[in-house]
Order: C-alpha cells, then structure tokens, then sequence
C-alpha cells in the first residue's frame, strides 16, 4: 500500500529541500527524499564547508600580515585536524538546520533511495532494505550532480583527490597538482596554497577560471601566480603515474610533454547529473550528455515529472536550483505570475583569494551577440575602504549596450566581491539603465562605491580615478 501526496520531490539539497517547504507554503502535502545527507553536496561537501575552510585560510593570511596593521602576532601556525574538524561542525549543524526547516512546514522527510516506479509512482528504499511506496500527483526530481571523471584520471582518496576528498585531508601535501581552474578547482588551489603547499594548476583552455570574462582572468591569474602557485594554460594531465606516496602527472603544453610529481592530485574537471538508477526510462523522461532535459519551467514534457539543480543542468549552482525549484512548484501550484528564471541573471561567484564574481554577459560575448558596448572599469586602489581593509588589489568592470543603456553584465575580482554583485544583478533584475545607477547614492566608506565609479567610467564620467 503506497502513501499518497500532491509532491514527491526526490533529493533533499538547495533545490529539493526548497521546493519542497515552497510546496508545503502553498498548502500541498510534501515528501522529500533523500538518500544521504539533507542539504545534498553543497551544504555537506561543496558550498558550505569549503568556505569555512578558506575562512580559516583567510584568518592565517590576515594573521601572516598582522605587522601590516600594527598587530604584534606570535608565533603563526595551523592544526590542520582542527580546521577539517571545523569545518565538518558548520556542515553538521546546517544539516541539522534543514531538517528543523522541513520539521516546522510539515514535509514528511523520507531517507532512502528512490526510483520511479511508474506514472505517479516513486518506490524508497531504505537503509534497512525495507521498501516505501510514494505516489505524488507531481515528482519532482533534484538528484544533484557528483564530480566527472575520465578514465586516465580517476580519483582513489588517497594519492588523487576529488572535492570530498580533498575537504577532508588526511595530510597537508606538500606538493599538489589541481587539474581544472574552475570554481571548485581554484577554491582548492587557493586553500592548500595559504597552507604552505606548493600548488600547480593545470587548465585545458587558455585561461583560468575560463568562464569569466577575460579581463577579470587575467587579474586573477597575476594575483595567484604572485602568491606563489603555478598556472599551466593550453595544457592537459594525459596520465597519471601513481607510487608509493606521490604521483607523477604527464603534463602535455601545446605538444610539448613534462613530468611533474606531487604528493597529492585533485581532480576538478567539473560534474556530471546522477540520473543513474533513477528509473527514467520507465516513464520516457530524456537525458542528455548526463542530465535531464526540461522546458523553462523545469518539466521534463512527461506529465507530472519535474527536474530542476544540477541534475538539470547549467550552471550548476546552489541558488540557482533554489529558484527553479520555486519556479517549478508554483508552476505546478497555479500561482499567478510566476515566470521561468532569467539565467542571465544568476550570479556567479569564486571564493578564491582574490575573489571573484559575475553577473550576465562578458565584454567578448556582448560583442559576439552584435552589441555596440560601453565598458567602465574601476580599481580597488581608488577605493578608500578597500585601503583601509588593506585589500587594494582588484578591479570592478561594467558592460552596457551603448544605445539602450542596458546593463548587459558586471565582472569583479578582489575582496568580498561575493558580497558586492548582488547590487548588480538587482539591477539587472529591475531591468536598470546606467542613469538609474548613475543616481543611486552608495554609501561612503565602502566597497561599494566601486561599484557606481565603474558605471560612471563608463561614460566618461569618474570621479576618483
């Protein structure tokens, strides 16, 4: 005998758990499933953890430099246990917070694994063996996404890491070799880099950090080359020779092949969707290139199937499976004026030191879409509080479409940048022109006020620099 309810959603990360208290709000009665841990990967081994371990990274660098502020520190030194350790804390008592969230809006929260057992149909199965059968009027489908991996460069946890293993470390290499300078792959150099490892980055296309726009990559790679790591553009890892205790990578540059041998290999070549054992094909729900296809609205044009996070697709970030997840159940509820996500308003943002985030279009792939741009820029040296922080390296840059005046994307690198693009997706949301921007007033003395001089540098019109 199955359970009934208006929504099932399968997976309990940033888009399940959210769309199943949205559910609940609008007054259907809610299961979520998850087969691990609430809060998916990015509360327990991606997002969430991985900052508390840069904050910890951070702290050491501001500690390093106290004698720059007038601070007379002692002896400076970490406990790698304890940051681990730390870190592990923050993940468990936000696990615990989400099950509270689900608890107080009465979703029933269901552990297991499940499948799809036909049209309204999802069979868990729990870590007792024991079988749940769910019918949902609607099955919302969150599965999330795990790292990629190619088959000359597969991860064992000891000698060559992925994200989960390398937030737990069991030792702090002192050689470490990252494949991959995306998000993930520059928070990981960035971290271990601050503790004393000598870091190597390996990237297939011709610059770090590929997806952001160009002028912002070649800020960030100066600063990390001046921070000691290693950049390897226009290059590939070809193999990977384990010993005893280290790794040797073939490392091949435009034709060219060295060997370089690291203690430690972290794989971050990005993610593919868990659309494994799901049962998809029992009800003709379509995959491509390892995720789930679906309309704006997150249906997979089977009726009563949704899919929306990672196993969605691009990009794949926490919030923005959040807000499909909303989308998605107030489509299925009948709210009036819900409309699908503007992913060209989803920011992104790198946690790496300097910082790094973006909203919207870069500077080359405004031209390539035929716009005529105005681009403002505008350094943290100009910046009062960014030199009081003592941070004043970094850039703010602006594109706009030069005949309407639309802000058609905002790229920054330095300190809390993750904080600042807000304002500019905001505006971006609000459809804003550069005269709406040019007229907000921006408080003084912040990091912020970076963000109007760009604007104004646009047109020719900047104060401070």
């Amino acid at each position: 005998m199955s359970e009934s309810f208006d929504l099932v959603v399968v997976g309990g990360g940033p888009g399940g758990y959210v769309a199943a208290i949205r559910g609940a709000q609008l007054g259907m009665k809610v299961a979520c499933v998850e087969r691990e841990h609430l809060g998916g990967i990015c509360l327990n081994w991606g997002c969430i953890p991985t900052k508390a371990l840069l904050r910890s990274a951070e702290v050491l660098h501001l500690a390093k430099h106290g004698a720059d502020f007038g601070l007379k520190i002692g002896q400076i030194d970490y406990d790698l246990e304890a940051i681990v350790k730390r870190s592990r804390g923050v993940a468990k008592q936000m696990n615990g917070g989400i099950k509270s969230l689900l608890k107080k809006n009465k979703v029933t929260h269901i552990e297991g694994e499940a499948k799809i057992s036909g049209k309204g149909k999802v069979s868990v199965k729990g870590a007792d063996g024991k079988t749940t059968e769910l019918a949902g009027k609607d099955i919302i489908l969150a599965t999330g996404a795990r790292a990629r991996e190619l088959p000359h460069l597969k991860a064992d946890g000891e000698l060559v890491w992925t994200y989960k293993h390398a937030l737990a470390p069991n030792t702090m290499p002192k050689k470490l070799l990252v494949i991959g300078s995306g998000a993930i792959g520059i928070e990981f150099a960035s971290f271990f880099n601050e503790l004393g490892s000598d870091v190597t980055v390996v990237e297939m296309m011709d610059r770090v950090l590929p997806v952001e726009d160009a002028d912002i990559s070649k800020f960030a790679e100066k600063s990390f080359k001046k921070q000691g790591m290693t950049i390897k553009t226009n290059a590939s890892v070809t193999e990977l020779k384990k010993g005893k205790s280290d790794v040797t990578c073939v490392v091949e540059t435009k034709g060219k092949k060295e060997e370089i041998t690291v203690d430690r290999v972290i794989v971050a070549i990005g993610i593919t969707g868990n659309v494994e054992n799901l049962g998809l094909e029992e009800v003709g729900i379509k995959v491509d290139r390892g995720h789930i296809v679906t309309d704006e609205w997150g249906h997979t044009g089977v009726e009563g199937f949704w899919a929306i996070g990672d196993v969605a697709g691009a990009p794949w970030l926490a919030h923005k499976a959040s807000h499909e997840g909303i989308v998605a159940v107030e489509k299925i509820a009948g709210v009036k004026g819900v409309h699908p996500m503007d992913k060209g308003n989803i920011p992104g943002c790198t946690y790496c030191r300097p910082q790094v985030a973006s909203v919207g279009l870069t500077e080359a792939k405004a031209k390539e879409e035929g716009y005529d741009v105005r681009v403002g820029n505008f350094p943290f040296i100009g910046n009062g509080k960014a030199v009081a922080l003592g941070e004043p390296e970094g850039m703010v840059k602006t594109v706009f479409d030069k005949k309407t005046g639309e802000l058609l994307g905002a790229h920054m690198v330095g300190a809390e940048v993750t904080e600042m693009i807000q304002g500019y997706v905001v505006a971006r949301t609000l459809e804003s022109t550069e005269a709406e921007l040019m007229h907000t007033v921006f408080p003084h003395p912040t990091l912020s006020e970076m963000m109007h001089e760009s604007v104004l540098d646009a047109y020719d019109k900047a104060i401070h620099f």
